[in-house]
């Protein structure tokens, strides 16, 4: 048995990890890379196996960067089973067909407005070849094993992070592995805590937090202290959000402040073609989070939800303070950049930071105290205030991903630390060392190892 680090090694996107054993080719989430522009040119390259020689695709999560590459992969050849939770497939749906949406709409705006260095851009997949996929997602319920064509046995579950996450443990070939993906936190405000391994021969561990602990601070207040300054200023609140769980954990904490009379009765909004759809998803899923759908359907109740472009420039060109929860998480296309043209030269303008922010991408960039920020072939100068809520992240912090390998029974043979940068990733090795004394490897982008 071998294992290949297609992606997701050395960074936080393009997940793709491939199991090939003595009679299958098993690929581990299908991840879009995001980030720095090298990253983001591996996703027009071929990966490194036929994709018509893969038999099935495992999703740990619907995320762009763990299923976004799923349109290229079945339009080069795929045509195999997606298996994965009732609501990752509702969600991977959403995703991928509003990534493809997204970039059919750069690629005519860069030909329409001459930014691109190609004589004709194009999108990295349409949404015909996205609605492709569709029809192989293959729904697993959570604990219970599924049986592949060789007789490997896969069992998927939960891990927190967002709806319809789970780890996935596969047995095949006498031996047990692990994938994590993305493990979520321990008392996260909308989702229950991850389950844990009992055994495992091999894991593959995420490590985007892998060098730090969560702060811990009232997020609430924050976010309570944010929005009432920047009102009291006459400005708005901008807060880039991943469509899917982040936006429904911000919806939620501001439905308690409003409700509680702690902010200013202004509009509130929702700017995501897939935001009303992603909202339903909570709606259809209850036994996946702790919300009522009493709850649920109050907090849909005080939003605005912007589906059309028309209502996105409406919002924009009101003047009034306002707060705008919109995608994506982590600035490198969709509504929020429409906001970002407008807003970002405002001083009265605060953008809300509540995410896990990738190398090279806008976000980050941010962070760093960027004085000028590109978007669609033009430099736009930062007045607005650029500010952080690190409490609300989805992944879990080093503590999270030490306590998620607490349970297990026996001493694991190796553990693979993915999904993270360098530097994390090292001190998480040296951590689950000097914890556990467990041999831990961080594996470089295109390695192959035996198993």
């Amino acid at each position: 048995m071998k294992v290949k680090f297609i992606g997701g090694a050395g960074t936080v996107t393009g997940s793709k990890t491939l199991i090939e054993t003595g009679t299958m080719s098993i690929l581990i989430d299908c991840g879009l890379f995001q980030g720095i522009k090298p990253l983001r040119e591996l996703n027009w390259e071929p990966i490194p196996v036929l994709p018509s020689l893969i038999d099935v695709v495992l999703l740990t999560h619907g995320h762009l960067d763990h299923c976004g590459w799923l349109p290229r992969l079945v339009n080069q050849g795929f045509q195999g089973k997606i298996y994965c939770t009732s609501p990752t497939a509702d969600v991977a749906k959403l995703i991928i067909l509003d990534s493809a949406k997204i970039q059919e709409e750069e690629a005519e705006k860069a030909l329409k407005e001459n930014y691109s260095i190609h004589e004709i851009p194009e999108p990295l997949y349409t949404v015909e070849q996205a609605k492709k996929v569709l029809p192989l997602f293959r729904i697993v319920k959570p604990g219970e094993p599924l049986i592949l064509e060789d007789g490997s046995e896969v069992v998927f579950n939960p891990v927190g992070h967002i709806i319809g996450a789970c780890s996935i443990s596969l047995n095949a070939e006498g031996k047990t592995l692990v994938f994590s993906g993305d493990v979520g936190r321990e008392n996260d405000f909308l989702l229950y805590p991850p389950i844990k391994p009992k055994k495992a021969d091999y894991i593959f561990l995420e490590s985007t937090y892998g060098d730090r602990l969560h702060p811990d601070t009232d997020v609430k207040f924050e976010l309570e202290t944010y929005i009432n300054t920047t009102f009291h200023n006459g400005g708005t609140v901008i807060i880039p959000s991943f469509a899917v769980e982040r936006a429904q954990t911000v919806m939620y904490l501001i439905w308690q402040l409003k409700k509680e009379g702690r902010i200013p009765d202004i509009p509130y909004i929702i700017d995501s073609p897939m935001g009303a759809s992603a909202f339903e998803v909570f709606l259809q899923n209850s036994k996946w989070h702790k919300l009522t759908p009493e709850i649920c359907q109050s907090m849909g109740n005080m939003f605005t939800i912007n589906a059309d472009y028309e209502e996105t420039l409406s919002a924009i060109y009101d003047k009034g303070p306002k707060v705008v929860i919109a995608a994506s998480g982590m600035v490198t296309g969709g509504r929020v950049l429409s906001y970002l043209e407008y807003y970002i030269g405002i001083p009265e303008t605060t953008i809300v930071i509540v995410g896990y922010q990738a190398e090279g991408t806008r976000g980050r960039k941010l962070l760093e105290g960027a004085k000028s920020i590109k978007i669609y072939g033009n430099y736009y100068n930062v007045k607005a205030k650029i500010l952080q809520i690190q409490g609300l992240s989805a992944h879990g912090d080093q503590q999270d991903l030490l306590d998620w390998l607490s349970d297990l029974e026996e001493r694991p043979t190796k553990i693979f630390l993915v999904h993270g940068e360098n530097e994390p990733a090292d001190a998480l090795r040296i951590k689950i060392k000097e914890v556990y004394g467990y041999d831990c490897t961080i594996p470089l982008m295109g390695q192959e190892r035996k198993l």
